[in-house]
């Protein structure tokens, strides 16, 4: 796990919108730098890790880090208005601060995924902590094998990402397949839920390691449906989300069992979670 960069977790640093990029009508991608010199040079991440961010006088979100980790002082996250706070995020524009406490959590097991082919699942806002995967290994082409995409939206519009998504589907040795639930002017792509792209995909892609973030329902159908295909539990990892308010497993809203998602995760072996991903309501 990457070192916080401050002396005290619980103390937001300051950092600076340098550019804010509209995805969708409702999502937008803000890149921060913190603008105190030791804190960016002691900043480092992890893909998969979150940042709180901090909004005075409204509130504190969980957020994942979206960009590379070989450009820490550009900090990139992809922000969906649906609430106080994140309604308030996505209005900032170039110039104006944020608070940043971070980062925190487990990443995704790039280290274990070295050389073999990678299969990354994502449902609606969920390619923002799995685009971390995708461009990790676009910029590392030489030390990992075939990229699979499966992207599922809801609608058309939930589709984010183009210019990344053009360029990875560019990329050697990597395929990107999309699938909507509903049907719009432009849709070129498979109409359906993106479990059913696994049909599509060329069996070597389903042989990797499997990285998944999305609705739950979605991730554990997909990984259901992996292991009646064949595959390894232990090659099979999630990205979970919970109500994370404190970022440091010390508040108890993110509980998961006997793990804390902040700390334990986001990101869990499905042999974790897998029992209790069963249960109702849980």
């Amino acid at each position: 796990m990457s070192a916080l960069p401050s002396n005290n977790p619980y103390l937001p640093m300051v950092a600076e919108v340098v550019d804010q990029m509209e995805e969708a009508p409702d999502i937008v991608t803000l890149r921060l730098r913190l603008t105190e010199p030791h804190e960016r040079d002691a900043y480092r991440f992890e893909p998969g890790q979150f940042n709180m961010l901090y909004l005075g006088r409204v509130g504190e979100v969980p957020i994942s880090i979206s960009s590379d980790p070989a450009e820490p002082e550009l900090i990139d996250h992809t922000i969906r208005a649906v609430g106080r706070v994140t309604e308030g995020l996505v209005r900032l524009r170039e110039g104006d601060k944020v608070g940043l406490r971070g980062p925190f959590g487990t990443g995704w097991p790039m280290q274990k995924a070295k050389d073999r082919n990678l299969l990354v699942i994502t449902g609606g806002i969920g390619c923002a902590p799995t685009a971390s995967v995708v461009g990790y290994a676009h910029e590392r082409r030489d030390q990992y094998g075939k990229v699979t995409v499966l992207h599922g939206v809801r609608q058309p519009r939930d589709l984010i990402y183009g210019n990344r998504f053009d360029a990875w589907c560019d990329a050697k040795d990597t395929q990107c397949l999309f699938a909507s639930q509903e049907s719009g002017p432009n849709w070129k792509w498979h109409l359906g839920l993106v479990t059913e792209l696994l049909d599509q995909v060329e069996p070597e892609a389903i042989e990797g390691m499997i990285m998944m973030c999305g609705p739950e329902p979605m991730m554990r159908a997909v990984a259901e449906e992996l292991l009646r295909r064949g595959r390894p539990i232990d090659d099979i990892y999630l990205s979970m989300e919970r109500s994370m308010q404190c970022g440091l497993g010390h508040c108890g809203h993110c509980q998961y069992g006997p793990d804390f998602i902040c700390k334990d995760g986001p990101v869990f072996p499905y042999a974790r979670v897998r029992k209790l991903m069963k249960v109702k309501g849980y």
